[in-house]
């Protein structure tokens, strides 16, 4: 932004066309935190609370507003359907928590160190962008994009911004689940024969929905952002997970967590298979869906019933069934080397299903430590692009080659254009190619 220009003076349409350059891609990074949150030095002290805005104010972002450790401290929220919002402060109680109707003039505070970015996914990567350029740090929750591009303008965005971003699959903070990642990555499994996981149900196309009256206090274009203008419909609005133009259904949501914990486990948190085959007509969008890595390991995504939040790992050894806090071996001696009793207890099944206080944690400390936390941007991006892959195969119906250094694929011209989006004006997205 140049010098002595405030946030709300830059205009939108110059704000979006920034031209955003490619940081670096060290393992560490300045911790950049505002006066209000900073002791001595140039990190917070120990008693310092990092201030955080809340975007989206929806049932998720409430579940992360009562995990959050004390060692951040909300101060604002911000909702384009500004009741939500209200409803929320009024439900925890907390009168001062300031209350905006557009997210970017609760960016415009200086005061405010992060925000928590809990939108619907297709509103989500820009705002995570906008949140970089004013030099807030963000918890992303997951899946982190709507469309592969968007997610690498966000890398992008977050290493020139140098920003801490954490995705919010919060089973890469769960110590039961790093055990069995783990052990499967370090080759203690033998090698990997096949992985399968739940055929997750993808995203349906919207027909003719009748227009009804927009709620009072509901803006309806910036809800829309960049997706085709519709006129409001409650099932549109309510019902977003299972369209297109919103999300990738279950295949982006579960799957965010799956497929996670598949490339986590497989070691391949920088890179994604480089074969897709859908068993399925073109737009099945819930067809099987084969892929394959580059060292030949065979992904199916076929099982009708199955670990949601994991796969089942068969290599030489045995087989080991991930799901969240969770795993099982054959044979059952197979990993001794378990968390103790003391971290298994605090993930106890009754309340890690949406358990995120250690999560948020690690990001609270990747901010004040000037580290990436252990759901990174890029680790998000690429186990998101896995389900996006899907979706396109079977949108497509036919066998796909992936190439995940150039993030393209191989020979199809119009599989490319699925990379990415046609966004509304005013919603566009910086460009890097």
């Amino acid at each position: 932004m140049p010098a002595g220009s405030s946030w709300r003076s830059y205009s939108r349409r110059n704000f979006l066309g920034r031209t955003l350059l490619a940081g670096g891609l060290a393992g560490a990074i300045p911790t950049l935190i505002s006066r209000s949150a900073l002791a001595q030095g140039l990190r917070p002290g120990a008693n310092d609370r990092i201030t955080i805005g809340v975007i989206g104010v929806g049932n998720r972002s409430r579940q992360l507003i009562d995990q959050l450790p004390a060692e951040g401290q909300i101060v604002a929220l911000a909702d384009c359907y500004l009741s939500r919002a209200e409803e929320a402060r009024a439900q925890k109680g907390e009168r001062q928590w300031a209350v905006y109707h557009d997210y970017r003039q609760m960016l415009d505070r200086q005061d405010i160190d992060a925000v928590i970015v809990g939108t619907p996914d297709h509103v989500r990567a820009l705002i995570c962008i906008h949140a970089c350029q004013a030099q807030k740090h963000i918890y992303a929750e997951k899946p982190l994009t709507l469309y592969i591009r968007e997610g690498r303008v966000l890398v992008q965005a977050v290493r020139k911004y140098q920003r801490v971003l954490q995705v919010g699959t919060q089973q890469r903070s769960m110590a039961v689940n790093r055990i069995a990642c783990e052990f499967i990555r370090s080759g203690k499994l033998g090698k990997i024969r096949v992985v399968q996981g739940v055929n997750y149900t993808g995203p349906q196309f919207i027909g003719a929905l009748p227009e009804e009256p927009i709620p009072a206090g509901l803006d309806w274009d910036q809800w829309l952002g960049q997706a085709p203008w519709r006129p409001y419909n409650r099932q549109l609005h309510h019902g977003w997970m299972a369209w297109w133009d919103y999300s990738g259904g279950q295949m982006t949501n579960w799957g965010a967590h799956g497929l996670d914990q598949v490339q986590w486990a497989l070691g391949k948190d920088h890179t994604g298979p480089v074969e897709i085959r859908p068993l399925g007509r073109p737009k099945d969008m819930n067809a099987p869906v084969h892929m394959r890595y580059e060292d030949g390991v065979v992904l199916r995504l076929e099982l009708e019933q199955g670990p949601m939040g994991g796969a089942i790992f068969t290599g030489e050894r045995g087989r080991i069934e991930i799901n969240r806090n969770k795993f099982t071996c054959n044979p059952p001696d197979l990993i001794t080397d378990m968390p103790s009793k003391e971290e298994i207890e605090k993930w106890r099944d009754e309340v890690a299903l949406w358990q995120a206080r250690y999560h948020l944690e690690d990001w609270l400390r990747a901010i004040r430590e000037g580290r990436r936390p252990v759901a990174d941007v890029e680790i998000g991006h690429r186990s998101i692009t896995v389900a996006h892959v899907a979706n396109i195969a079977r949108y497509l119906g036919r066998p796909l080659r992936w190439n995940p250094q150039r993030e393209e694929f191989i020979g199809d011209e119009e599989a490319n254009t699925l990379v990415e989006r046609t966004q509304r004006q005013g919603y566009e997205l910086p460009r890097i190619v």
